[in-house]
């Protein structure tokens, strides 16, 4: 048994794909929840290892960094492909969805009124990547790599859905993706996390924007 605990402002933001590993995996977590205020008073980001947040903690053990996160849950709950060719590919697409979650977070934070309908415009050059190795994978009916979900499957779909909420039409030329987000979204666990209290009343982003 695991003591899991999410160390973040009471946000989705860079916490939900771990958030979705772990309910699809049955696992229970408790949130530790830091308001800004507490934050800015500078103890805590004094302690966080490069200063910034989620942090995690399995037990005694402290980790910080999202993906550094997701990579030990997913060691540690079979979610990390089943050879080194598969991690890598895992890895890789990870990396794709941290390149897209950058972009996003600058629109978002720094450039939302005058630079939302540009991103969305621009968003399928984004998008048709994903859209092809979904294809090379079993003809996009399954997972983006391998036989068996993995952490790459999480942070992929939590960034579909973070998309849809913004551009609810952003899949319309990508009929693999959008059956990807129906078909993982459908996934028992999930979609009770998904249909969560905890998770509705739980903004995507820290400044209100979507």
């Amino acid at each position: 048994m695991h003591d899991y605990t999410i160390i973040y402002f009471p946000v989705r933001g860079r916490a939900e794909s771990t958030r979705i590993l772990l309910a699809d995996q049955g696992q229970t977590w408790k949130e530790e929840v830091v308001t800004l205020e507490s934050w800015m008073q500078g103890d805590m980001k004094k302690n966080a290892v490069f200063g910034q947040l989620p942090g995690f903690k399995d037990d005694k053990f402290e980790l910080y960094q999202s993906n550094a996160v997701l990579r030990y849950l997913a060691r540690n709950h079979n979610c990390y492909g089943k050879n080194t060719q598969e991690a890598a590919l895992i890895d890789m697409v990870n990396d794709g969805v941290e390149d897209l979650l950058l972009k996003y977070a600058k629109m978002i934070y720094q450039n939302y009124e005058d630079g939302k309908d540009g991103y969305i415009e621009n968003l399928p050059s984004d998008l048709k990547a994903f859209e092809k190795l979904l294809s090379k994978n079993g003809g996009g009916k399954g997972f983006i790599v391998g036989e068996q979900i993995s952490l790459a499957d999480y942070s992929l779909l939590n960034i579909l859905l973070v998309h849809l909420t913004l551009a609810p039409n952003c899949l319309h030329d990508f009929p693999l993706l959008k059956a990807y987000v129906d078909r993982l979204s459908a996934r028992p666990k999930i979609k009770t996390y998904l249909e969560s209290d905890a998770r509705k009343n739980r903004p995507i982003n820290g400044n209100g924007k979507q």
